[in-house]
């Protein structure tokens, strides 16, 4: 009994259960941040996958109109990918923070079109890669938030063909998956 006992006290101390991420807070926590999301732009002659559109982060970066958010509905065919100047072969690179309100176990998903990967406070979160119509792959994995607070964002989008989508749903703690508002997202202009 008490070998059982200790290897529970063992692994509450170790930190999260498998199939959850322990996010890290900004630190120091930002002040003075701009509303929404940082984005660069590149204009590649083709993508197809995220490893390729990552291949392009050095390349000439074009800055983009900040996002409000993962705020971005399924567009018409011809209409520009998120606020870039182009409808297809888009690849965004998009920086920011987000606000979590509160500490505990949160869920976060994404719809995408096409690619998208995702990294929030130092942990990859999500990815669904390669061509597809605006879809999610689901939460991926619990996340535990420390405590309320700002959380670097970092993700890494493309647009092959046709139509786009970015989209972000979260549920707090206790709570069903709903739309993440866009005032939980900061940047600070360059």
């Amino acid at each position: 009994m008490r070998a059982v006992a200790a290897a529970l006290a063992l692994a509450l101390l170790a930190g999260p259960a498998a199939g959850q991420a322990r996010l890290s807070p900004a630190d120091p926590q930002p002040e003075g941040l701009e509303p929404g999301l940082q984005v660069f732009y590149v204009y590649p002659r083709d993508v197809k996958f995220l490893d390729q559109a990552e291949s392009h982060w050095k390349a000439d970066l074009w800055p983009g109109e900040p996002l409000v958010g993962f705020d971005y509905p399924d567009t018409l065919r011809g209409e520009p990918a998120l606020t870039s100047d182009a409808a297809e072969k888009v690849v965004a690179f998009i920086r920011g923070w987000i606000r979590f309100p509160e500490a505990g176990t949160w869920r976060v998903q994404f719809h995408s079109n096409d690619g998208l990967r995702v990294k929030i406070g130092g942990v990859e979160v999500y990815e669904h890669d390669g061509r597809h119509t605006c879809q999610t792959r689901g939460w991926q994995e619990e996340l535990q938030v420390p405590q309320a607070g700002w959380y670097p964002v970092e993700a890494t989008y493309f647009q092959r063909l046709n139509t786009s989508c970015l989209l972000m749903e979260w549920a707090p703690p206790g709570e069903e998956m709903g739309w993440t508002p866009n005032d939980v997202f900061g940047f600070r202009p360059r």
